[in-house]
């Protein structure tokens, strides 16, 4: 008996050696297969932040070597640069009318991509495909659209006898020009939206249609309910990338005309690269940060009033 204890205690001991082992096997290699992204992070990502951190509190021009300046630079930021409040005054309004529109659209085209039609595959990629086109030769199509003389635009509307504004050569114009140009790739989010649609229970519908309620009722109290989680997730996307607009005024406008289009990422790559103002480009750099996360924070806050979790049987808390 004393035999058959002693050999079943060796067996629990090698069980536990193996399990250990293994255990000491998987933290290994999960850390192995992290390495790459903790490296990557803290060198392209968390190094970089916290040089610019650094670097907003010195003067430096890249020539000669840092100066350490304290605050000067978000003094002079706050106090006397008004083009840092003209291009927060252009990227907030880009913002407020180009995201909400954005969400809009792309979640009506996902709709209507979400029937069941012959080629509606195909219809689904030809909306898509401008969301993954690069930006800079899709400006310059729209540069070409957008031209007052000889654009496409103008000369449809001159069918018409409608004569054209001067769009992207109008401080008026400008920016409402560059918000259509903003709504050419929606695809992205409308794929997103179409994913969400698509995982709607069927019988949250059927319901409706028994209760006697119509397309309208269908869509108010079903569809919209419960997408709002992936509206809420388009929303927080579409407010920091809206926030971070540079390639449409770069390569269209340069921030003209009159500065009607100086969007804040274009004021703050040209205190960078232009002015070679590196200590204020880095402040500046900082600003937006705390912007798009004080923005982004108040809409989580707001989230609990209108996002509808299904797990939860009310909206979100």
């Amino acid at each position: 008996m004393s035999q058959k204890s002693a050999t079943i205690a060796e067996q629990r001991l090698l069980l536990g050696r193996f399990r250990l082992t293994q255990a000491r096997r998987e933290a290994i290699a999960f850390h192995l297969f992290a390495a790459p992204w903790i490296i990557g992070f803290l060198v392209f990502t968390l190094g970089p932040m916290v040089a610019s951190f650094l670097l907003s509190f010195t003067a430096y021009d890249i020539i000669t070597p840092a100066r350490w300046v304290g605050f000067d630079n978000y003094r002079t930021m706050f106090t006397s640069d008004g083009l840092v409040w003209q291009a927060l005054r252009v990227t907030f309004t880009y913002s407020l009318i180009g995201v909400p529109l954005g969400l809009v659209l792309s979640f009506l085209v996902a709709l209507l991509l979400n029937q069941k039609v012959r080629g509606i595959y195909l219809y689904r990629t030809l909306f898509y495909l401008p969301a993954i086109l690069p930006q800079v030769p899709v400006a310059l199509l729209w540069l070409w659209i957008f031209n007052p003389q000889f654009g496409l635009l103008n000369n449809f509307l001159a069918i018409f006898g409608i004569t054209g504004p001067q769009w992207t050569f109008d401080e008026f114009w400008v920016l409402p020009a560059l918000i259509l140009i903003s709504l050419w790739g929606v695809g992205g989010s409308m794929v997103i939206y179409l994913a969400g649609l698509q995982g709607i229970p069927a019988h949250l519908y059927e319901a409706v249609e028994v209760d006697g309620g119509n397309w309208w009722a269908r869509f108010r109290h079903v569809t919209v309910p419960m997408m709002s989680p992936v509206i809420f997730f388009n929303l927080v996307i579409g407010i920091i990338y809206s926030m971070q607009t540079f390639t449409w005024a770069y390569v269209i406008t340069q921030g003209g005309p009159n500065n009607a289009s100086l969007f804040y990422g274009l004021y703050l790559y040209n205190n960078a690269f232009q002015y070679f103002k590196m200590g204020y480009a880095s402040a500046l750099a900082w600003l937006i940060f705390v912007v798009i996360l004080l923005m982004t924070l108040l809409v989580f806050r707001s989230s609990p009033l209108w996002v509808y979790y299904e797990g939860l049987g009310t909206k979100g808390k």
